[in-house]
């Protein structure tokens, strides 16, 4: 789908979630997208910390910003459930929100929510994409 968008669209920037990748694979967005640098992160840290992944994959949060944008783009935040990217005076916000199925589901919405309120406070003269 990724390779059909860039074919077609051409994105400066792309906010992908749910990409199912372990820390150790990440580094398979620059190899694959050559011409775009990325900024982001597994859902599945925590969970291989504690042991060998059982179940199926989930999570992940990845920012592809095109390489020629480089000098003008800056990676502010990074953690596991969003990250917060300028480009220019735009502020790119990618968030991955807990299901329904999680058990502290309505806390991390809220953490999360707390946390974008207070990056798009300190950058209030940039545009915003969530």
């Amino acid at each position: 789908m990724l390779d059909d968008l860039i074919a077609h669209k051409d994105p400066d920037v792309i906010m992908v979630q749910e990409h199912w990748l372990t820390p150790s694979r990440l580094c398979l967005f620059e190899s694959r997208f050559v011409d775009y640098f990325a900024f982001g992160s597994s859902g599945m840290s925590s969970c291989l910390d504690s042991g060998m992944l059982r179940g199926r994959p989930y999570g992940g949060i990845m920012t592809l910003v095109k390489k020629g944008l480089r000098k003008v783009s800056t990676t502010i935040y990074r953690e596991e459930r969003f990250s917060v990217v300028k480009v220019l005076n735009c502020l790119f916000i990618n968030v991955y929100f807990p299901c329904v199925g999680s058990s502290d589901r309505l806390t991390l919405c809220n953490d999360i929510i707390d946390n974008i309120w207070s990056w798009l406070a300190r950058y209030n003269d940039c545009k915003c994409l969530i």
